[in-house]
């Protein structure tokens, strides 16, 4: 008598939990965005008997099951500090690296020789076409080595970039990372984010200047002003542990030149910076406001000359260091554009011609980098 007494306390006891968060649940109802972690929630799916079938269903609703889950913040940071007290250093695809460091994972495995050699093709198909530049920025858990967990698996970038560079050209390739190496010992990746820092875009501008024979932008380090000292950033948002933030710094020079800053070919701004997203959690959309298909920067720069970059995330801070180097600037994010990249391009050179720069970490490129000619 006392076991089924137990059995049935138990099974109340989980019924329970059960109803408390599926009224829990219905009462919040479903929220569209997670500022958290800066992404777009699933929403509840539409049953159809053919999805059913085709087991579309169970998963999308599986996945809006997990993203809408009551205090779903609160049971990311409970099951983070229980993964730390059984010792691990891996949590949810992210490395705690030493002092403070949150490292984005990269399995070696999950890049295969087959994925790098296509991507080449097209950037090298790219680069004849346009005599391009490339800057491929390798991620931190390959220049921050020495702050990953011991023997922390990671994909070997450097051997990717010395295949890209025997492939395109050394003319047409920008060492990066042997500068950020040089100052691996500097603040040029965020502790919360996966993105590099002002500063270390400063260097990757540095490499790029040197490989073209030089620059008009001359930018101190010592010159950056802080925007802000809270930015928590999208490799928190996966583990939520309670850490010291992020500064955000820009070089106040770059936001003194004159500029005409269009998105999409619509929403006109005079800066390359938008205050209103230091407000929110996604304070890196500061540079650039966030990611847009396309950006023209008309500038007071006065020597005619045109730059087309093709781009992710990475170049959004090193973008406004460009700014005393072009009169035009086009920045292109291949993720929100449908049409003909070549056509488009051929549309925006002047007849004095144009450089291209791409500009991607190597990362995103090996996962994103495609497009029509």
């Amino acid at each position: 008598m006392n076991e089924k007494k137990s059995a049935m306390t138990g099974i109340l006891f989980f019924a329970s939990v059960i109803l408390i968060f599926t009224l829990a649940d219905l009462i919040q109802g479903d929220r569209l965005f997670s500022e958290t972690e800066n992404k777009i929630l699933a929403s509840r799916p539409k049953f159809t008997w053919d999805a059913l079938f085709r087991g579309n269903y169970t998963e999308d609703y599986e996945k809006y099951l997990t993203e809408q889950f009551v205090g779903r913040d609160k049971w990311i940071t409970i099951k983070t500090c229980t993964d730390i007290a059984l010792g691990r250093r891996e949590i949810n695809g992210v490395y705690l690296g030493a002092e403070g460091y949150l490292i984005e994972q990269h399995l070696p495995e999950t890049y295969s020789l087959v994925q790098e050699i296509k991507k080449i093709s097209l950037l090298e198909k790219l680069v004849q076409e346009w005599d391009a530049d490339v800057m491929l920025v390798p991620t931190a858990d390959n220049v921050l080595s020495d702050k990953l967990p011991a023997n922390a698996p990671c994909y070997d970038q450097i051997s990717f970039l010395e295949r890209v560079e025997r492939q395109i050209g050394a003319g047409h390739y920008v060492d990066v990372y042997t500068a950020l190496r040089e100052h691996a010992k500097e603040e040029i990746y965020y502790r919360t984010d996966h993105h590099w820092t002002t500063l270390g875009a400063l260097y990757g501008y540095q490499a790029w200047a040197e490989a073209r024979g030089g620059s008009r932008g001359k930018y101190d380090p010592a010159d950056m002003e802080t925007v802000t000292d809270a930015f928590l950033g999208t490799l928190h948002s996966k583990v939520n542990l309670d850490m010291r933030s992020d500064t955000i710094e820009y070089f106040p020079e770059t936001a003194a030149h004159p500029v005409t800053v269009t998105y999409d070919l619509k929403i006109v701004r005079d800066s390359c910076y938008e205050q209103s997203y230091l407000e929110t959690k996604n304070k890196y959309g500061f540079f650039l406001d966030d990611n847009h298909g396309l950006v023209e920067i008309d500038t007071d720069c006065g020597n005619g000359k045109t730059l087309f970059v093709i781009k992710d995330s990475y170049a959004n801070c090193f973008i406004p260091l460009l700014i005393p180097d072009y009169e035009k600037i086009y920045v292109m994010d291949l993720r929100y554009f449908n049409g003909r990249l070549f056509q488009f391009m051929k549309s925006c050179r002047p007849e004095e011609g144009m450089d291209v720069l791409v500009l991607y970490n190597c990362i995103h490129f090996l996962e994103d980098f495609t497009y029509l000619e």
